[in-house]
């Protein structure tokens, strides 16, 4: 509603009558009638376009009889600093002028005009100072694709992500020769943060690549040319998509190994995305770390239920189970502790094998790496595996969440965003899908949102699993007196029951069920021959005594028989072992046993009947090159002369990052697990242990053998 003239004289002389309102009043010469206070992005590129053709209109008169701005022009005064804010934004975003409604002027700077008024001039480079080559046309016409886009007379402004597919779609088969030997860093990198030099270094590079010829570069070129692959830019279909992005990304990781963070995400995301075989996944770590917690988890359920071994075995009350500290036990289970082992005995095998395989992929320490597996595989295996299946029990009754949840995590649905740490735009909302990698790992699409199902947790191997691996690992070797002992840490004290326990009944068990071992004494063969000699000689009648051969005779050498302890094997052995049984039994017309004379056999008849010969030859020493020579297994092993490291100089050095604490390094083209292990091996015979586990923190040496590692790495 307009207001009387006169009003607004007396409201003016209010103000300037007071001082404190006349000191903080500020006057403006124009007229504003029917601007709005809120303007949207269409009306404000419609009042653009029209600034630079204004209308004439009569112009409202001021106070003062002088003419005032028209409404065209008072907008002008009101936005000239807006316009330039845009263009310095289009300028950072390389939006071509004519997007914005400006000009070039032929002194070579952008001009923005809104038709009346002075020109807002920003500096541009000259255009000749770099030329675009024969190809300039078609880096002008991207730099022509316009953010604000019109459709069905509404319009609306582009993401980068739209506008980059649309620029990648129109650049696909674009090649340069213009290489560019400075250095682009942007965070998500794209076309439009590329100077006019840099776009053409990178067609350039791309081009190469393509080719087959990959070499270094800046590393946002590299993630430009991801990004390419993932939205299908110059690829035929999905699977020579994944196939260039799984290729690209192996040969690179040698230059940059940090792009393995992200690319691992992305080829996942990719198979999902586009509807490919999972088995392309084979190598996926994730996947790999799914495959285990499976595994651990179908054994688990297999030897924690009813039916299981530990189940079958008579309960007695009064376990921990009962007493008022297990009140808070879990609906239906039991109150009453197992008594007896808890796996079948005899040992399975093959139970046992798969179960410790399970438990050693998802542990920080690595138990089958141990000296004492190596030198007691069976007594480690199966009382580590016993120590799991009494915590899976524990976990039952005493805590709200099982063992495995507790370790790893449950088991989710969360929203999903595909390729979330890339620059990626989809031609159209993806349809319904439901994509499964693995029983605990798949994906689900409903009207265009993704859905991920898996366990929300760690992806890595719990410190917490290998506390309890090296806890029992410790206590056995306590238990079986092992001279290689590993220092002792805090441990929970009902787990140090559990790992006694069960290490104290099955060395009972072992002890109780070891085969007997029979020692036979070749020394006192020849008295038991010359014993039978004598019963057979009373035996004897004169008629025989006297036609033929005396008993105590020796037999000669030619008149042995043909078959000897060599043709029949282990004849020797049984007639030994028979001894006087075989001899008492045998007819008075019966010829005593007679062996071939063998050198250095004790069992000889001239050595046992020959009064002044040894009980049994001294044994010779092995010599170099026979099997015997070899030292027993698990034994240390001098290095050879000349050798003073069992290391390699890459070993050495990250052993020596590792007892500094600074960031080892890993050579390029192998894994930092490959290394540990290689380390491991390495060190094996000359520390009798593992050297390097994996902590919280990653991987870390012992600190029992801290010393023995600087002694080995010290020049």
């Amino acid at each position: 509603m307009a207001r009387n003239p006169a009003d607004i004289e007396q409201l003016i002389a209010r103000i300037n009558a007071s001082e404190r309102l006349r000191a903080n009043s500020r006057y403006s010469a124009e007229v504003y009638r029917d601007e709005p206070i809120v303007r949207t992005g269409r009306q404000l590129m419609k009042e653009r376009e029209a600034a630079g053709r204004p209308k004439q209109a009569s112009a409202p008169v001021k106070r003062g009889g002088q003419p005032a701005a028209t409404a065209g022009a008072a907008w002008q005064a009101s936005a000239s600093a807006t316009r330039g804010k845009d263009f310095r934004e289009a300028r950072q975003e390389r939006i071509p002028l004519g997007a914005m409604g400006g000009r070039v002027t032929s002194a070579g700077h952008a001009a923005v005009s809104g038709g009346t008024g002075p020109e807002v001039l920003a500096p541009q480079a000259p255009s000749r100072a770099f030329q675009l080559g024969p190809q300039a046309h078609r880096y002008q016409e991207m730099r022509g694709i316009s953010r604000w886009q019109e459709s069905g007379g509404r319009g609306r402004w582009l993401t980068e992500a739209e506008l980059f597919v649309r620029q990648a779609r129109l650049m696909a088969d674009m090649e340069d020769d213009h290489p560019y030997h400075g250095t682009f860093k942007s965070y998500f990198p794209t076309y439009n943060a590329m100077s006019d030099q840099q776009l053409r270094g990178y067609f350039t590079w791309r081009a190469a690549v393509r080719r087959g010829d990959i070499q270094e570069t800046s590393l946002s070129f590299a993630y430009v040319y991801l990004y390419e692959l993932i939205n299908g830019i110059g690829v035929a279909d999905p699977q020579e998509g994944f196939s260039r992005l799984h290729g690209f990304w192996q040969a690179y990781r040698t230059f940059s190994p940090e792009i393995d963070r992200f690319v691992r995400v992305w080829l996942r995301d990719y198979v999902v995305f586009y509807g490919l075989d999972p088995k392309l996944l084979a190598d996926d770590k994730t996947l790999g770390f799914d495959r285990a917690l499976i595994e651990l988890r179908e054994l688990s359920c297999l030897l924690d239920s009813p039916d299981s071994p530990a189940a079958a075995m008579p309960v007695t009350p009064g376990g921990p189970a009962a007493s008022p500290a297990g009140a808070s036990l879990r609906k239906g289970a039991s109150k009453k502790t197992r008594r007896g082992p808890a796996l079948p005995l005899p040992v399975d095998e093959a139970l046992e094998t798969r179960l410790l395989e399970s438990i050693d992929a998802l542990s920080t320490y690595r138990i089958r790496l141990s000296r004492l597996y190596k030198d007691h595989p069976d007594d480690l295996r199966h009382v580590a595996c016993a120590v799991y299946v009494r915590m899976l029990e524990y976990y039952r009754r005493n805590r709200k969440s099982g063992m495995l949840e507790s370790l790893f995590g449950k088991e989710a649905t969360m929203p999903y965003t595909m390729f979330a740490s890339a620059v990626f735009c989809p031609e159209s909302p993806h349809p319904d899908a439901l994509v499964e990698l693995d029983p605990i790992h798949s994906y689900r699409c409903e009207r265009g949102l993704w859905t991920c199902t898996r366990v929300f947790g760690t992806r890595e191997k719990n410190a917490r699993l290998g506390s309890i691996m090296r806890a029992c690992d410790r206590m056995l070797r306590d238990a079986m007196g092992y001279p290689y002992a590993l220092k002792a840490r805090p441990e929970p004290k009902y787990l140090e029951r559990i790992i006694d326990r069960e290490a104290t009944e099955w060395l009972a068990w072992k002890s109780a069920h070891a085969p007997r071992v029979i020692d036979i004494d070749l020394s006192k063969l020849s008295g038991i021959r010359s014993a039978a000699a004598e019963t057979r000689e009373a035996l004897l009648i004169d008629e025989e005594r006297e036609g033929g051969t005396p008993a105590s005779a020796p037999m000669p050498a030619a008149a042995a028989p043909s078959s000897t302890s060599a043709d029949v094997p282990g004849r020797a052995l049984a007639t030994d072992v028979g001894g006087g049984r075989g001899a008492a039994a045998a007819g008075p017309h019966d010829e005593p046993p007679a062996v071939a004379p063998r050198a250095g056999d004790a069992s000889s008849p001239e050595k046992a009947l020959a009064p002044d010969a040894p009980v049994a030859d001294a044994p010779k020493p092995p010599e170099a090159g026979s099997p015997l020579g070899a030292p027993a297994a698990g034994a240390p092993v001098p290095p050879a002369d000349g050798d003073t490291s069992p290391l390699t100089g890459e070993q050495a050095a990250y052993l020596a990052a590792l007892l500094e604490g600074a960031p080892a390094p890993v050579p390029a083209g192998t894994s930092e697990d490959m290394l540990v292990d290689a380390i491991n091996e390495a060190l094996y015979d000359a520390l009798g242990d593992t050297a390097i586990e994996f902590g919280a923190d990653g991987p870390r040496i012992i600190e029992d053998y801290e010393d023995d590692v600087r002694g080995l790495i010290a020049p």
